[in-house]
């Protein structure tokens, strides 16, 4: 019998994409998959049920997706009675935030399912480009992140001639130069603002100015450069250093956009509550790494738009992408559907572990937690994993 995909209907707060789309079906059925996909489940993105039937897929129940498929694609990690759903033996696949809810990865060890998150691609293997959902998503969430900050600024971005006078651009700043922060760069310039961005990855610089970004060069000049293609976490001595210098950059501008996060920790704080201060009345912040962990601007609440004292807007909206869900889901489902074809083999999934893919992906088989770091965050404190 072929392998059976499930395609599960995200029920997460705010999550309206969806983890196939019907353009993405046709190779998975190539290699020979049967889809099943929850009725429903294309809701949020405006993909009605039919559509994913006329692509080949058959419609089912909740209870039927879950009883039958032998994987389950997401695209937010399992919550609450989903996770008991999930039975020994299956596959979950999707975005699952290993490195931040390791306590979900035992859970999902313990009752026999084998978990593979799209967040551990690694980023730096070039075939795996395909793959890296938390890219194309960042990519997405860079996009909005820009609109809203143009739609929340009281003026405009670009430089404008009318017959009732001149306004003169905005200047905006974007903190992080990764793909959301070079696609805000992109985004902002497109809409006419005079845009700089700062990263503490010097190596970063050519990539922010060939978007035609100013890149700001501290006297501090820390290099950051951190594993796997991220930026590592400062000390406190460099924060401080750094901070002090930046602080000046950001009471020169209209707009700041910030993009900074390292992987299964806080976000740094980049724009702390004294800077804000001493930020122009009007002015506005998108911060995009705002979680329940924190984010880049000190006054960020998640979820959340707020209005400092001193009249700067800060904007901390989570899950950017999933306000663009037919962009983002088509990307995802592009992401996602290349990791299965990677892992299929003779229309079932072959698990190879001595494969750099697969041996960073998988987080839990077989019973227990094989992916190291999420073991490592598992070990009792002084003890090992």
């Amino acid at each position: 019998m072929p392998m059976k995909l499930g395609v599960a209907r995200e029920t997460a707060a705010g999550e309206r994409r969806v983890a196939l789309v019907p353009e993405s079906l046709g190779k998975l059925t190539a290699a020979g998959l049967e889809i099943l996909v929850e009725a429903g489940a294309g809701a949020g993105a405006a993909i009605p049920d039919q559509a994913f039937a006329d692509a080949g897929a058959t419609i089912v129940t909740t209870d039927a997706l879950y009883a039958t498929a032998d994987v389950i694609l997401r695209v937010h990690k399992p919550v609450g009675a989903e996770v008991s759903k999930l039975r020994s033996g299956q596959a979950v696949v999707g975005l699952l935030s290993p490195l931040l809810d390791p306590a979900l990865m035992e859970a999902l060890a313990s009752a026999g399912v084998t978990a593979v998150s799209l967040d551990a691609i690694p980023r730096t293997l070039p075939r795996a480009q395909t793959m890296d959902a938390l890219s194309s998503q960042a990519n997405v969430g860079g996009y909005k992140a820009v609109l809203i900050a143009a739609t929340t600024f009281g003026r405009y971005f670009p430089l404008l001639t009318t017959a009732a006078g001149t306004a003169k651009p905005a200047n905006v700043l974007i903190l992080g130069i990764g793909v959301a922060g070079l696609q805000a760069i992109g985004t902002a310039r497109r809409l006419g603002a005079v845009v700089s961005a700062y990263d503490v990855r010097p190596e970063t610089a050519e990539q922010a100015e060939s978007l035609g970004a100013k890149f700001v060069r501290l006297k501090t000049s820390i290099d950051a450069t951190g594993a796997g293609g991220y930026a590592r976490e400062l000390t406190a001595e460099e924060r401080a250093a750094q901070q002090a210098e930046l602080n000046e950059v950001i009471a020169t501008q209209d707009v700041i956009i910030t993009t900074a996060q390292v992987p299964g920790r806080k976000p740094p704080v980049l724009v702390t509550a004294a800077a804000v201060a001493g930020m122009k009345p009007g002015s506005v912040i998108v911060d995009m790494a705002a979680s329940e962990l924190g984010g880049n601007c000190e006054l960020s609440k998640a979820g959340e738009t707020v209005v400092s004292d001193t009249g700067v807007t800060i904007v901390a909206t989570e899950n950017l992408p999933a306000s663009m869900p037919m962009g983002a889901s088509q990307f995802y489902a592009r992401n996602i559907s290349a990791l299965l074809l990677n892992m299929v083999k003779d229309g079932a999934l072959h698990l190879d572990f001595e494969e750099e893919v697969t041996r960073a992906t998988v987080i839990t088989h077989g019973g227990a937690v094989v992916s190291e770091a999420v073991a490592k965050l598992l070990a009792p404190a002084g003890g090992h994993a």
